[in-house]
Formats: structure tokens, C-alpha cells, sequence
């Protein structure tokens, strides 16, 4: 994984936060509010935000990938986006940002494509009918996990 760095510039952050579980959420906040790392939450509704000159929220039309499109328009390489949906993921490796999905796992541009078709597949089975199941509950787990995952990006934009 490569992380760009621009001197006096920490890279944004940048959340998917329609379905971004609170327990992340809450993850980011702490961390941006320690870091003074701006981070913004985009999403078709209006999303919470604790009081902080760090933290923002803009909240777009409805509609499929609106919230998606705004994302990709605003990011530059380097960046983080916190997401869980691969297509978006895929964007954004493909713009040069970085990408991490809720359970503190990156996409890569090793891993993105053969997801997205994992994803692709799964969607054509749920479209025939087929039940699939979804993914399991966001354990405690998987929020250390990610926790974990965004400290070690923070160290290495410090």
C-alpha cells in the first residue's frame, strides 16, 4: 500500500457515511479531533457530527451513487475514504486515494477488482432469487480492527 504525503498537508478524510456504522464513526471522530485531520461525512441525509472545526457533514440529493459521485469529485490521491461499498472502493483506488472498509481491511489495487467481481456475482444470485445471506454483525472485533488500521494510516501522514 502506498500512502502519498504532501508537505504541511495532511490528507483528508472522506466517509461513505449513509450506512457507516456508529461505532466507526465514532472511531473517526476521536481520531480526526486528536489529529486535526479534516473529515467529512457524506451522505444522503442529514448525518451527526460532534462539535469540531475537523469534522463536517455535507449531505447530497437522493438518488443511486449520489453520495458516491460527490465523494470521488472531492478526493485526490492520497486520501482516505471510509467505505463498505466496493464499486465506490474501486473508484477510489482508481483515483490514487486509499480506501478502508469498516471491518479495518484496505482495497487495494491488488484485492479491489477480484471483490468487486466477488460482489458482482453475489448481486446476480441475490437478482435470480437466491438467498444470500449478508454480511455478519460488526463484531468488537472488527471495529479494534479497523481502529487499528486508521491509527497506522494516521502515524504515516503525521
Amino acid at each position: 500500500m502506498c500512502v502519498l504525503i504532501y508537505k504541511n498537508h495532511k490528507m483528508p478524510i472522506w466517509i461513505d457515511a449513509d450506512a457507516c456504522p456508529k461505532a466507526i464513526k465514532e472511531v473517526i471522530f476521536r481520531a480526526a479531533t486528536r489529529t486535526k485531520i479534516m473529515t467529512t461525512l457524506i451522505a444522503n441525509q442529514m448525518i451527526y457530527t460532534p462539535p469540531s472545526p475537523y469534522i463536517k457533514a455535507v449531505q447530497v440529493p437522493s438518488g443511486m451513487d449520489v453520495a458516491d459521485a460527490e465523494i470521488v469529485l472531492r478526493l485526490n490521491a492520497g486520501d482516505l475514504v471510509v467505505t463498505a461499498d466496493i464499486p465506490l472502493a474501486a473508484l477510489v483506488v482508481e483515483k490514487g486515494a486509499l480506501g478502508l472498509n469498516p471491518r479495518g481491511e484496505w482495497y487495494t489495487s491488488e484485492n479491489v477488482s477480484s471483490l468487486l467481481s466477488m460482489r458482482n456475482f453475489m448481486q446476480e444470485l441475490r437478482d435470480s432469487g437466491t438467498q444470500t445471506g449478508g454480511p455478519d454483525a460488526l463484531s468488537k472485533r472488527d471495529v479494534q480492527n479497523f481502529a487499528n488500521a486508521l491509527d497506522g494510516w494516521l502515524s504515516k501522514i503525521k
